[in-house]
């Protein structure tokens, strides 16, 4: 039988090969090359199976690291497999819960709603009341949806990182590997897929996030029946609702998309600066606009976090963004682990600048995702590291940016922010230890004035 390091490295070359027409056997333009050679790793990577569909979607939002064509093919890429028989998720709960499904719930339904690469989803109905952790009781009948991890997942993904960490290795001695460090975004993507292998960390943040919003109506999120939940299995409220790509079903049905919009950006941004915490996986399939004018927030397995001296880093990027400063936006960036050598901060700054000048769109709105993503492929292409946390932020709010104007095309995501920037920097301005520091630069300062 042929070693999983073999199987590896037959798919992608097999797939490598077959894409040599369309690369034109090397002699195609850059841009058909590398598309050529993405789709070949995209599909490869589908064939290998969860662990290679994981790293795709982790891939997919680096546009720092990777070529646009390679991100764009990754993205496409969807986390969809084919579903396990439904006895194999029974024997799953089963074991968690030394019970079949049917003593569990007073239904539970054999098709499944989704299947992922890490779990499989299917819908049920709860025998008895449950009071969740935050918001009304769940009553008896109340439709639930379980997820699961399917099982074999956990050591099929684990043993996929320790050969990729054995192939990477050697990837990284290469010229290939200058650019991307392959072993420390391995090591990202081994501490990601961990948290997701936990379903216990996704319900508690789900709960979070509730007792966080527990006082807007119109943002809500799938309520945890923890009774009925462990590692391995989370039982959470079905929500109604449509896609983000089934928006003009919901506009027809009344559903006011504009406000929707406007406040789920700010929900957004109230994650990022009040919290401190964000759902970092945004994207159609994770949110829902419901027949009661509200967003809901699904699939909490990815997570972003932010100390208060981060965000008030972020918050001096974004003002650098609003008064098109690359000073600003290079001196706040450093404070969150951009390190510019010296010898690279005058055409970085230049570049940045081109990108602050652009970021105005046609109808007067800013657009951040020109700036944000513009800016980390920037330095990536000046080979300058983006720690993990900042790429994923900005990503997210880029994300977010998308996600609003499919619902309202005109949003400002900067002037959404404003708020918010503006209580965090009017607080900092207010704040007795900064102060202090400042206060005998103030007082020189006036001096000179006093003495001109």
């Amino acid at each position: 039988m042929a070693s999983r390091e073999s199987v590896i490295v037959r798919v992608v070359l097999k797939r490598l090969v077959a894409a040599l027409p369309a690369a034109g056997f090397g002699l195609a333009p850059a841009t058909r090359r590398r598309a050529a050679w993405a789709r070949a790793l995209r599909r490869a990577f589908e064939e290998l199976g969860p662990a290679f569909i994981k790293l795709g979607q982790l891939i997919s939002v680096r546009p720092d690291e990777f070529s646009d064509e390679f991100v764009a093919e990754m993205r496409s890429m969807q986390d969809a497999v084919p579903a396990l028989p439904a006895e194999a998720i029974r024997r799953v709960i089963a074991a968690e819960f030394g019970a079949a499904p049917e003593e569990l719930f007073a239904s539970f339904d054999n098709e499944p709603l989704a299947s992922a690469s890490i779990a499989q989803v299917h819908r049920a109905t709860l025998a008895m009341p449950y009071r969740p952790v935050w918001g009304d009781t769940l009553p008896a009948g109340a439709d639930v949806v379980v997820k699961v991890v399917r099982p074999g997942a956990a050591e099929s993904i684990r043993g996929d990182i320790v050969v990729a960490r054995r192939l990477l290795t050697r990837i990284g001695a290469t010229r290939v590997g200058r650019r991307v460090d392959p072993v420390a975004l391995l090591d990202e993507f081994g501490t990601t897929v961990e948290r997701e292998l936990d379903l216990r960390t996704e319900g508690r943040y789900a709960d979070r996030f509730l007792y966080d919003f527990r006082d807007d109506p119109k943002v809500v999120a799938p309520r945890i029946v923890w009774s009925r939940s462990t590692a391995k299995v989370l039982t959470m409220e079905f929500m109604r609702g449509w896609r983000l790509t089934d928006i003009e079903a919901a506009k027809a049905a009344g559903v006011d998309t504009f406000a929707l919009a406007v406040h789920g950006a700010t929900a957004f941004m109230r994650q990022v600066f009040v919290y401190g915490r964000y759902h970092a996986d945004l994207h159609p399939a994770n949110l829902f606009v419901t027949p009661d004018n509200t967003i809901a927030y699904l699939d909490f397995g990815i997570v972003g976090y932010l100390t208060p001296e981060e965000r008030m880093n972020i918050t001096q990027v974004m003002a650098a963004l609003v008064y098109r400063d690359p000073d600003r936006a290079l001196t706040y960036s450093a404070k969150l682990g951009v390190d510019v050598p010296a010898d690279r901060i005058e055409p970085v700054r230049a570049g940045l600048g081109e990108l602050l000048d652009g970021t105005t769109r046609a109808d007067g709105t800013r657009d951040f995702a020109h700036f944000g993503l513009g800016f980390l492929k920037l330095l990536g292409e000046h080979g300058i590291k983006i720690p993990s946390g900042y790429g994923l932020l900005i990503k997210s709010l880029a994300t977010v940016e998308g996600v609003a104007r499919a619902l309202y095309p005109e949003i400002d995501i900067v002037k959404t922010a404003q708020p918010f920037t503006t209580r965090i920097l009017g607080r900092a301005m207010g704040d007795p230890a900064r102060l202090n520091e400042r206060m005998p630069l103030a007082v020189r300062a006036a001096l000179r004035e006093l003495v001109a």
